[in-house]
């Protein structure tokens, strides 16, 4: 049976393939009974879908598989703690079990920022959630990528300013009446 470090290294592996495709890296994958049974990582900047974060893409992929939308049973790993968005879509699906690495603290909904995921019974489906493992590879993997990409912004040259169209004696004078 493979421990939760063993899994995360493998969410790292789907947030590394976000990152070559341009996309802010995080990888998600769902297992069911020591086996994968879906997989994803981010990638709303090539789909042209706000939605597509990693979590959401395991879970769509995990209920194809299974042919049902309920999840019970299973465990999410994460890159990075889940959104707003993912955490209810976590609640939905019925996932026991969301393990994560890198803590959100902009976005954070399972504690950083939110606690949408709280482990008592204000909704109608309870899961454990387990934080931090990894969490300093998974820190430094989004680092790195932001990192990157400001010197990369910053490299670029600016584009010039438009010079301003310069008015005529005539629209000056209309403007004056």
């Amino acid at each position: 049976m493979h421990d939760d470090d063993y899994w995360m290294q493998q969410a790292l592996l789907l947030a590394a393939k976000a990152e070559s495709l341009g996309e802010v890296p995080v990888g998600a994958l769902i297992v069911i009974d020591d086996e994968v049974v879906a997989e994803g990582y981010n990638n709303p900047i090539t789909t042209h879908d706000p939605t597509s974060h990693a979590e959401i893409e395991a879970i769509r992929a995990a209920g194809e598989s299974l042919k049902n939308y309920r999840l019970c049973g299973a465990t999410l790993y994460v890159t990075l703690e889940p959104c707003v968005m993912c955490a209810g879509a976590i609640i939905h699906a019925r996932i026991d079990r969301l393990v994560y690495g890198a803590s959100d603290p902009k976005a954070g909904a399972a504690g950083s920022i939110f606690d949408l995921l709280p482990p008592d019974h204000r909704f109608n489906h309870k899961l454990e959630v387990t934080p931090g493992v990894m969490s300093q590879q998974c820190s430094a993997q989004l680092s790195n990528f932001f990192k990157r990409r400001r010197a990369e912004k910053k490299a670029k040259p600016k584009p010039k300013p438009k010079p301003k169209p310069k008015t005529l004696p005539t629209q000056q004078a209309s403007r004056n009446s």
